[in-house]
């Protein structure tokens, strides 16, 4: 009986003082694609991204839900077309406020579904590919659903290592082309750290 007080006790001290807060840090590869056809047809460039993610945990158990917001930044996508009036290149940021549902969340490896929606920016270049100043918007706002999983591992006490992969579905950036479509994708894979703080006790 008294092993199994010990027991209940230690499980109910890391159900109640485990981490809620989490800040992951990664670094991805946006993939390239291929928009549209000749004479518009565009390939967007594969791009590195900078991601980081806040997580707070509200329901804690071996199904774990947090309520989270992914930040995605790429500097530059190279833009290649033989439509002389296209875009050269764009560059990316995408806020998505969302949930994720972490399973075995209590165990080494943990696999989770994340999803979310908000806000796309691109910023388009000065020049079109021949050279001339391009005519398309500087900079646009579009709408972007994001969805995707993963992978946490815990490495050493309030540190742990994240690999996940995520698809960034929005509008386009100004292209200047027609018949590109109204939404594209952009998949991004990618890996790093996650740290955690803070505890579910009660303060009095």
């Amino acid at each position: 009986m008294r092993r199994l007080f010990i027991f209940i006790f230690l499980c109910s001290c890391q159900s109640v003082f485990a981490e809620k807060h989490e800040i992951g840090l990664s670094l991805g590869g946006l993939f390239l694609q291929d928009l549209g056809t000749n004479p518009n047809a565009v390939r967007l460039g594969a791009g590195t991204a900078l991601q980081a993610n806040y997580g707070r945990r509200l329901i804690n158990s071996p199904v774990e839900v947090s309520g989270e917001v992914h930040f995605l930044a790429n500097a530059q996508r190279v833009v290649g077309s033989t439509n002389p009036l296209s875009t050269r290149d764009v560059a990316t940021i995408y806020v998505t406020p969302g949930i994720r549902v972490k399973f075995a969340a209590k165990s080494r490896f943990s696999p989770y579904l994340a999803a979310g929606g908000g806000i796309a920016w691109y910023q388009q270049s000065l020049l079109q590919q021949d050279g001339r100043p391009n005519t398309a918007p500087r900079n646009v706002n579009r709408g972007v659903i994001d969805f995707g999983g993963g992978v946490d591992t815990n490495l050493w006490r309030w540190i742990g290592l994240r690999a996940e992969i995520r698809d960034f579905y929005s509008g386009p950036p100004a292209y200047n082309l027609p018949d590109l479509g109204s939404r594209q994708h952009n998949v991004v894979a990618g890996g790093g750290f996650v740290l955690k703080w803070g505890s579910n006790a009660t303060r009095r």
